[in-house]
């Protein structure tokens, strides 16, 4: 694309960003589905509008062949946004392109194995981190957020905030895990997030304004499982569904 070319899409793209936000969509979400714009742009070196339907059967045939379904179904929804709500132009996505619909189970872990990441698990947060996803069936994201008001002792329960669909819910607070979440507060006193960010000394993370990055967290417990050489899949990735809660006496 020349300059001016160039300019046009910057404005198309800054507008198809805008519109994501307005419509509440989720950061990692607009950071996908605008992926999936630059993605084409950048095959095709011309602007999104000149691309006709022929094209995109054509592109996406080749996205098939390098990518999974899941990326490609993830391209197919962003740019069907970027075509309906930015150049305002429908197309019959169904017969350019339609992943199959794949139903997949999740790798479950046993009671077993969870005790045997939590004892694996050199630092206190992560020892805490499994012990409070899996007691209560969180997804990774809903328990690096947790906040110390979320924590309700005395009822036995945790809100959960703006988890899948940026729905609150409540979630049944085992013994065992207020007692750990307690045991880790305890540690660095952090006025709101029960999971810091741990950068830093301890007066660098009692004043953390993030919590725990969600890339180095999954990193750390794929380490955690070949060494317990658990052979699954790592359950800890921000899926779009919750884990099974695992109930157990001990740890």
């Amino acid at each position: 694309m020349n300059d001016h070319e160039q300019k046009c899409f910057d404005q198309l793209y800054q507008r198809h960003v805008r519109a994501l936000k307005l419509r509440g969509y989720a950061a990692s979400t607009i950071d996908v589905y605008a992926r999936a714009v630059r993605r084409l742009v950048a095959y095709f070196d011309c602007l999104p509008d000149l691309i006709d339907r022929e094209q995109l059967e054509i592109y996406f045939a080749e996205l098939v062949e390098s990518h999974s379904w899941a990326t490609v179904r993830i391209d197919r929804n962003g740019l069907q946004f970027f075509w309906q709500y930015v150049l305002k132009m429908d197309w019959d996505w169904v017969k350019i392109i339609k992943p199959p619909q794949v139903r997949t189970l999740p790798d479950v872990l046993t009671i077993g194995e969870v005790e045997q990441l939590i004892a694996a698990a050199r630092k206190l947060r992560y020892r805490v981190f499994v012990l409070a996803t899996y007691s209560m069936g969180l997804r990774l994201s809903e328990t690096l957020s947790l906040q110390v008001g979320d924590v309700d002792a005395a009822r036995g329960r945790v809100h959960i905030r703006r988890g899948k669909g940026h729905r609150d819910r409540f979630v049944p607070l085992p013994t065992l895990a207020c007692q750990a979440l307690r045991a880790l507060w305890v540690k660095h006193r952090h006025p709101h997030l029960l999971f810091p960010n741990a950068m830093g000394s301890p007066e660098c993370i009692r004043t953390a304004t993030t919590h725990m990055n969600l890339g180095g967290t999954q990193k750390a417990f794929k380490v955690l499982l070949a060494e317990c050489g658990i052979k699954k899949r790592s359950p800890f990735t921000p899926c779009a569904t919750a884990l099974p809660p695992i109930c157990w006496n001990g740890v």
